[in-house]
């Protein structure tokens, strides 16, 4: 291959994962059952509300709000939710999730859903 096809071939395997890497999100959210999808709305609302604000505009963490997370891929925030970010209060979830589960976590938040508990809806 020369050296002019090379980034062409580079864009197009790029593009080629980013597909395969928004086809992901929809498998696993059918692979959620609804109540573990009420489990993790509860979880982000007060484990990560903790940090990042109940209604999650921010605090000691930074604000998880759809306008906040648009720039960010989803990759990207899956491996801080599941590694956590080193030197910072961010802790790993790694114990607690699956990655399928963080994949979700991060489709709603982008998504800005509304959280159930009972009866009562919390919107982050």
């Amino acid at each position: 291959m020369n050296s002019r096809m090379q980034p062409l071939a580079a864009k197009v395997v790029l593009v080629l994962a980013l597909i395969a890497g928004l086809a992901k999100p929809a498998n696993a959210e059918a692979a959620i059952s609804p109540q573990r999808q009420q489990e993790l709305l509860y979880l982000l609302q007060q484990d990560c509300g903790s940090c990042h604000g109940l209604t999650l505009k921010g605090g000691l963490g930074s604000p998880l709000l759809p306008i906040n997370l648009v720039d960010k891929s989803d990759a990207a925030l899956v491996e801080v939710i599941m590694q956590g970010l080193p030197g910072t209060p961010m802790p790993p979830w790694r114990f607690l999730l699956k990655e399928k589960e963080a994949v979700w976590l991060v489709r709603a938040l982008k998504a800005g859903q509304t959280m159930q508990v009972g009866e009562q809806k919390v919107s982050p």
